[in-house]
C-alpha cells in the first residue's frame, strides 16, 4: 500500500511539473490538436488543385494552324484549343505552365494526305506535376484522333472497322474505396507517430536529465522508497503525456474532415470513431514504450542539451523506419510487425484501408512494446540506484 501511495505521489508531482511548463505544453498540445485539420487541409488542397487542373478542358498546341483536322477533332470532344506560348519549354521547366503542349510538325496535313504517319510530340516536364497530369489527357486526345483517321480510311476502302479491334479490354480494380484513399492519406500515420514521440520527448527529458541539471533529482533519491517505485511514477507521468498527445492527434482527424475541399477525397476518406479506437489500440502501447525508452536514453545524460542530442538517434530511427513500408513495392513481410514505429505505421495503414486488426497482427507489436517498456524502466531504476550509491 505504501508503495502504491509513493508511486501515485511521484506521478502527481511529475504531472504537475509537466503542466507547470505551460509554454511547452501549449505548443505540444496545440500542434497535436491542429495537426489533423492542417494535414487534411493540405492534402485536400493538393487533390483539389489536381482535380481542377484535370477538369480544365483546354489543350495547348504549338503550330495549331498547321493541323486544322486535329483542331477540329479536339473541338468536337468539347475541348478548347489554345495556342502554346513561344517559350513553352522554359515555362514548363519553371512550372509556370500547367498544361502539356502538343507540338505539330510543319507537314502534318500533307503527311496525312500521303498516308504517312507524322510524329506529334507531347511535351511536358516530369518535375512539373500539373503538366504531367495534362500530358495523359493530351495523349488520349491525339490517340483518339489517330483511331478516327484509321477508321475513316478503312471505311472508305470497304473494310470493317472491327478489324482494328479483334478484342476489347475491360479493367476491374480490386482495391476498395478506402484502399485507394490510402494512396493519398497514407502519410497520416507517420504524422501521428511523430506527434506522439515529440510530445513524450519533452516530458521524458525534463523528468530525467532536466531534474539532474536542476539538482532536484538527488533530494528525490534520498527518499527511502524503492527506486523502481519512483521510476514507475515518473514513467507513468511521461507515458500519460504521450498517450494524451496520441488521443488528441487521432481525434483531430474527426473535425479535420470538415475542412476537406475535395469531394472525391471526402467520399474516399472514411475515418470515424471505430478507426479512432483502432488507432489508439495501436498507439497507446507505443506511447508507453517510447516514453520509457526516451527516459532510459536521457537518464545517463547530465544536462538537458546532452539528453536532447542523445535522443536524436531515437527520433531519427522512428522517422526512418516507417519509410520501409513506403518504399516496399511488394507484399509486407511478417517481420515488419516486430519493428517499433514500422509496425505501428503498417497497422494504422491497414486501419485506413478498412481492414480488421486481428490478434495475429496486434500481438507482435504489443509484445515488443511491453519488452521495451520493461527493459527501459529496469534500466532507469538500476541507473538511479547506482547514482544514489555514489
Amino acid at each position: 500500500m505504501n508503495r502504491l501511495a509513493t508511486g501515485l505521489t511521484i506521478y502527481r508531482k511529475e504531472i504537475v511539473d509537466a503542466l507547470r511548463d505551460r509554454r511547452t505544453l501549449l505548443t505540444v498540445l496545440a500542434s497535436s490538436v491542429l495537426m489533423g485539420p492542417l494535414v487534411l487541409l493540405a492534402i485536400s488542397a493538393l487533390v483539389a488543385s489536381l482535380e481542377a487542373n484535370a477538369e480544365q478542358r483546354e489543350v495547348a498546341i504549338a503550330g495549331l494552324e498547321r493541323a486544322p483536322t486535329l483542331v477540329n477533332f479536339i473541338a468536337r470532344q468539347t475541348y478548347t484549343v489554345k495556342p502554346a506560348p513561344a517559350d513553352y519549354e522554359q515555362r514548363l521547366r519553371k512550372a509556370t505552365l500547367a498544361d502539356a503542349v502538343v507540338v505539330v510538325p510543319d507537314d502534318f496535313e500533307a503527311a496525312l494526305v500521303r498516308g504517312e504517319a507524322p510524329i506529334v510530340e507531347i511535351v511536358s516536364d516530369s518535375a512539373n506535376q500539373r503538366s504531367q497530369a495534362s500530358a495523359a489527357r493530351a495523349v488520349r486526345l491525339v490517340e483518339g484522333f489517330s483511331r478516327e483517321r484509321a477508321l475513316l480510311t478503312l471505311a472508305l476502302r470497304g473494310v470493317s472497322p472491327d478489324a482494328l479491334e479483334p478484342l476489347r479490354v475491360a479493367e476491374r480494380d480490386l482495391a476498395s474505396t478506402q484502399t485507394r484513399a490510402t494512396q493519398i492519406t497514407g502519410m497520416l500515420p507517420f504524422f501521428v507517430l511523430m506527434a506522439v514521440l515529440t510530445g513524450a520527448l519533452n516530458a521524458a527529458l525534463d523528468t530525467t536529465a532536466g531534474e539532474r541539471e536542476r539538482g532536484s533529482l538527488e533530494p528525490l533519491l534520498m527518499n527511502p522508497a524503492e527506486r523502481w517505485v519512483l521510476v514507475l511514477g515518473k514513467w507513468g507521468a511521461v507515458a500519460s503525456v504521450g498517450m494524451l498527445i496520441a488521443v488528441l492527434a487521432c481525434s483531430s482527424f474527426l473535425p479535420g474532415q470538415w475542412l476537406l475541399r475535395s469531394d472525391t477525397l471526402a467520399a474516399m476518406f472514411q475515418y470515424g470513431v471505430p478507426e479512432l479506437l483502432r488507432f489508439l489500440v495501436v498507439l497507446l502501447p507505443f506511447a508507453a514504450a517510447a516514453s520509457a525508452l526516451l527516459m532510459a536514453v536521457a537518464i545517463r545524460c547530465k544536462t538537458f542539451k546532452e539528453a536532447q542530442a542523445s535522443t536524436t538517434v531515437v527520433m531519427l530511427a522512428a522517422s526512418l523506419l516507417p519509410l520501409i513500408n513506403v518504399f516496399s513495392l511488394g507484399e509486407e513481410s511478417p517481420w515488419y510487425l516486430w519493428v517499433p514505429a514500422l509496425a505501428q505505421n503498417v497497422l494504422m495503414t491497414h486501419v485506413l484501408k478498412g481492414e480488421a486488426l486481428g490478434i495475429d497482427r496486434l500481438a507482435p507489436p504489443l509484445l515488443v512494446c511491453a519488452a521495451i517498456a520493461v527493459a527501459s524502466v529496469w534500466f532507469v531504476a538500476r541507473t538511479l540506484r547506482s547514482a544514489a550509491v555514489r
